[in-house]
């Protein structure tokens, strides 16, 4: 078993394990089986960016067996330098949710430890799979650990929220499975995603596998108009929930796009990008106007999510490699700020049990270190420059500007809403004077909540200062994909 395989299954072995063993009566042996599981699942992916060749956009730690031997499908793994920061990104995202639900969980500990583990090493899956009944497999089994994490432990709407989340993402999937069906018998009987990227298809061909692939990935980033059941399913599910939705699962749909739809239908996506980027740009604007009158905090960081995430695929569809880069670079970085985000709501529900901003008011008063590190996600939501936030959504600006200039002027208002809906936020519930008594006896955070947003915090000014490490190990690949976009001619 190589590096990447290590990364999917430990996860999953230590999740299945807590499954097996783990009682609610022996609670405190589940939380530190949980956290070794997940440190170690981490310590595993850190060599595969320290080992990373940044000169080529191969894929590397390749894994290649058979699996089902009758239909020549591969148990196929491998990174380049769309994929590699992904699997790191997650395995590390999950140290933090396990650190966040340590003593707020108190009911079926092993099975909410276990859900996360599992579905992390599931998620390391599809980001690392290059066969296409491999990777349809992850993708679609990720929906499971996380209905059951928004359908047990979510709040009162939960049944409706996770069954709107799982069919909703189930129904896109179902159209893409067509595609990849098409895809096998076109290519002579393979799922070899690398193989599928060489096909001479026709126009027509194209656009049906582009469209079908739109459904499914839209779905997740996800995009207006199917973006519905997003605030659904972060006003439902428990705060550790909200992190990994927010911080990875939404990535899964953008990083199909530059897997499948950009290099195996690349005519297609040249044809219909003034599709996609005309979807992006509404969730950039409409939908930061819909953030700018919520009154639940975790509505608000929903809907700047689905309006930062249209920045990813407006990147993706400007075709040149300042966007391109800018859109995997805000990937990251969204999934450093709105888990962090996402994670600082949780600390005040933890204590005051609201999600309503007019419950606060003066929290700073009460919580000082805890409102230093909620200003400063707060800050990089907002896109200020020195933090993780920033880097992303300027490249992508910069990328469209090239591309068209009243397209990025339209790019750019996000940034206006952005602080406006976020700052907004933030002046209500942390300044002022004491609002009631519910903040007045407000506790400030104990020392595993701040190891929490500590770390989150590092992450954030690290990668918005020093951004070098990240876009390096992408520059190769991006190049390549789109070298090959831009050289496709129809056969």
């Amino acid at each position: 078993m190589g590096l990447l395989s290590i990364a999917i299954w430990l996860p999953i072995a230590f999740g299945v394990l807590l499954l097996a063993v783990g009682r609610d009566q022996n609670a405190g042996m589940v939380r530190a089986l949980a956290l070794v599981g997940a440190i170690a699942s981490f310590l595993v992916t850190i060599p595969l960016v320290t080992s990373f060749d940044t000169a080529t956009a191969a894929m590397q730690f390749v894994e290649k067996m058979p699996w089902i031997e009758r239909f020549n499908v591969h148990y196929h793994l491998g990174v380049d330098g769309l994929s590699v920061w992904f699997v790191l990104l997650t395995a590390f995202i999950t140290v933090i949710v396990i650190i966040a639900g340590w003593e707020v969980i108190t009911e079926r500990v092993a099975q909410y430890m276990g859900a996360f583990l599992v579905l992390s090493g599931l998620m390391v899956g599809v980001f690392a799979a290059l066969d296409g009944l491999l990777f349809y497999v992850f993708f679609e089994a990720t929906l499971i650990p996380m209905y059951i994490i928004i359908g047990v432990w979510g709040g009162p709407r939960r049944v409706y929220a996770a069954f709107k989340f799982f069919l909703y993402t189930l129904l896109g999937s179902l159209l893409m499975l067509i595609a990849l069906v098409y895809l096998y018998f076109k290519s002579g009987g393979s799922f070899d995603i690398l193989a599928w990227h060489k096909l001479p298809l026709p126009l027509p061909a194209q656009t049906l596998l582009f469209f079908a692939f739109f459904a499914a990935f839209s779905v997740k980033v996800p995009m207006w108009p199917v973006h519905t059941w997003l605030p659904d399913a972060h006003v439902e599910a428990p705060t550790g929930g909200s992190v990994v939705l927010a911080a990875i699962m939404l990535k899964l749909g953008a990083y199909g796009f530059l897997r499948f739809s950009m290099p195996i239908a690349p005519d297609a996506a040249r044809e219909y990008d003034w599709f996609i980027i005309a979807l992006s740009i509404i969730a950039v604007t409409y939908i930061g106007l819909v953030a700018l009158v919520q009154q639940d905090m975790k509505k608000l960081v929903a809907y700047s999510s689905v309006a930062h995430m249209g920045f990813v695929t407006l990147g993706f569809f400007i075709f040149n490699e300042l966007g391109v880069a800018g859109g995997i670079v805000q990937m990251i970085s969204h999934g450093f700020v709105s888990g962090a985000m996402f994670l600082c709501i949780g600390v005040l529900y933890d204590r005051v049990h609201s999600r309503e901003i007019a419950a606060y008011g003066g929290v700073v008063n009460t919580m000082p270190k805890f409102a230093a590190f909620a200003v400063l996600f707060a800050m990089a939501n907002c896109g200020l420059p020195g933090t993780a936030g920033f880097v992303g959504e300027w490249m992508v600006i910069l990328g469209a500007v090239k591309h068209n200039f009243w397209i990025a002027a339209l790019a750019a208002t996000t940034l206006i809403f952005g602080a406006a809906y976020t700052l907004w936020m933030v002046k209500r519930v942390y300044f002022g004077e004491v609002a009631n008594d519910d903040v007045r006896a407000l506790a400030d955070i104990n020392a595993r909540e701040f190891l929490a947003l500590g770390l989150l915090a590092a992450a954030t000014l690290y990668m918005g200062l020093y951004p070098k490490p990240f876009t390096d190990v992408m520059n190769a690949s991006v190049a390549e994909l789109l070298r090959h976009v831009a050289l496709s001619k129809l056969p």
